[in-house]
């Protein structure tokens, strides 16, 4: 690929991020379970059980050392957080250029789209669109360099609890505009 067709985003510590330019309109690949083919490499999914009875439900979101939370275990500043977003809200896009994610989408359900920015992957330039939720219970490991968004479908709010490798530090994150017309997500409704 050539320099004339990215379009540099961030650099740092050998890892080069950049846009492929006039990137097709659309959500690109629609994953759906763990182990697509189409996953951009290095995200990992997992599927969560949920436990119901006559109360609700109980979910376990982390166990350090088991599952995708293994990516997580030798961290030495591992954080948990939540995010409340209300009904149509999006957040994107964002990247980290060290730190890894660990998303759980807890309650609601979210359209979430990840950008492989990672300029000499083999998924470079390519989108996936994942939906999680209550009702699609999905753990998504997001590494350094393959942004990460998502819109909130529906009509109530949704909760996402997630881990990170790393306390928060607004010198490791970059964003990119929601929009982008390079990357040209499509977050319209597609089943109308």
């Amino acid at each position: 690929m050539s320099e004339s067709e990215i379009r540099p985003v961030a650099q740092s510590d050998g890892l080069q991020l950049a846009i492929r330019k006039n990137g097709p309109r659309g959500q690109g690949a629609l994953i759906a379970a763990p182990g697509s083919p189409k996953l951009i490499q290095g995200v990992q999914l997992e599927s969560l059980a949920i436990h119901p009875d006559d109360r609700g439900y109980f979910e376990e979101v982390f166990r350090v050392g088991r599952g995708l939370a293994t990516a997580m275990a030798s961290a030495k500043e591992l954080q948990v957080s939540a995010a409340l977003s209300y009904a149509g809200t999006i957040k994107a896009l964002h990247y980290h250029l060290r730190q890894t994610d660990l998303w759980t989408p807890v309650i609601g359900l979210l359209q979430v789209v990840l950008y492989d920015l990672r300029v000499g992957s083999p998924t470079f330039g390519q989108t996936n669109t994942i939906y999680s939720g209550a009702l699609r219970p999905l753990q998504i490991l997001i590494p350094p360099g393959v942004g990460h968004g998502y819109k909130v479908v529906g009509q109530d709010a949704a909760l996402l609890v997630y881990a990170t490798d790393r306390f928060y530090d607004p010198s490791d994150e970059g964003r990119i505009v929601w929009n982008d017309p390079d990357i040209n997500y499509d977050w319209d409704t597609q089943k109308k």
